[in-house]
């Protein structure tokens, strides 16, 4: 569903990503894992269209990302860290907006609403303006609207930060779930939130795929270890 080839992105003399290749299958949740500066935001950016790729291949959905941009975009639901939002409108008023960004006629945008409304708890919140909501509320907005459009695979960057304890279990349980519909994804820095919602993970440092496989395939090969000490040991940085 998700294929990269020898990606590699460069900033001047600096490469922020260097040779990465992974599979995401269908149907998988996936943690994208890496201390900070590691390359991850980078790469979901080349996947999702906001940046072009020095060079390599990559493709959604059978799409390629660099030749046919569109359609890859389509199959691409991504919440991005920090969820940019036009606060001046209301949260039923931006999903509306945004499904008809992303092709759904009213019909489909309508019943996509009702459907994302109550998946992401924004019921109680449909008709504030987002400008006057709390960060987890407008973080919940991103969630529904990455959802809107009922795309295969979901990219979701740091989805629970600015979440509740409750909010923060029960977008754990979404995720997961989301895994029985569309491929997921999920960059993290919490640990053990792969752990409960992952079949697997892609560890990037320091621009390169360090390690990847399913949670019991990295484990065995470091030894039975947990999650979070395979990531000190690889990055030598707890994140």
């Amino acid at each position: 569903m998700i294929h990269v080839e020898n990606l590699t992105k460069y900033y001047g003399d600096y490469a922020a990503v260097r040779d990465v290749s992974f599979d995401v299958e269908r149907g998988k949740v996936v943690g994208f894992l890496g201390p900070n500066g590691a390359g991850k935001s980078t790469t979901m950016r080349i996947l999702t269209g906001y940046l072009t790729a020095t060079s390599g291949r990559a493709s959604i959905n059978g799409k390629d990302v660099f030749w046919d941009p569109i359609a890859a975009r389509r199959c691409i639901g991504y919440l991005s860290e920090g969820c940019p939002l036009y606060g001046e409108m209301r949260v039923e008023e931006y999903l509306r907006f945004r499904g008809g960004l992303k092709g759904l006629s009213g019909r489909e945008t309508t019943r996509r609403l009702a459907y994302v409304v109550d998946r992401c708890w924004l019921r109680d919140v449909r008709r504030q303006l987002i400008g006057t909501l709390s960060k987890g509320y407008r973080q919940r907005v991103g969630l529904a609207d990455s959802l809107i459009a009922n795309p295969p695979v979901l990219v979701l960057d740091e989805p629970t930060v600015g979440l509740d304890p409750t909010q923060i279990r029960e977008t754990r349980k979404l995720i997961k779930e989301l895994g029985n519909e569309h491929t997921v994804l999920l960059s993290t820095h919490i640990l053990p939130e792969v752990e409960m919602t992952c079949d697997s993970v892609i560890l990037i440092h320091q621009g390169k795929v360090a390690a990847q496989g399913t949670l019991e395939d990295v484990r065995s090969k470091y030894r039975g270890k947990s999650l979070e000490d395979v990531f000190v040991e690889i990055t030598g940085t707890v994140d």
